[in-house]
């Protein structure tokens, strides 16, 4: 599979914690303690709405570009 750049957006919050979204996926948000933690749950993140995508796709007979 490819690899691809993504552009993360992060705030830090009034509780100290940082928060963030993945620019080119906007559903894929999370939150951590430090900007490394962030990271890898948005990675979480992405992976699990792609997860989601993907048996929609499924389930409404789309096709996956390979």
């Amino acid at each position: 599979m490819k690899k691809m750049d993504l552009t993360m957006m992060v705030e830090k919050g009034e509780d100290g914690y940082f928060v963030g979204q993945i620019v080119e996926f906007p559903a894929a948000l999370s939150q951590g303690k430090t900007i490394e933690k962030l990271e890898h749950n948005l990675k979480d993140a992405l992976k699990l709405l792609l997860a989601v995508q993907k048996e929609q796709l499924k389930r409404w007979g789309g096709h996956i570009i390979r």
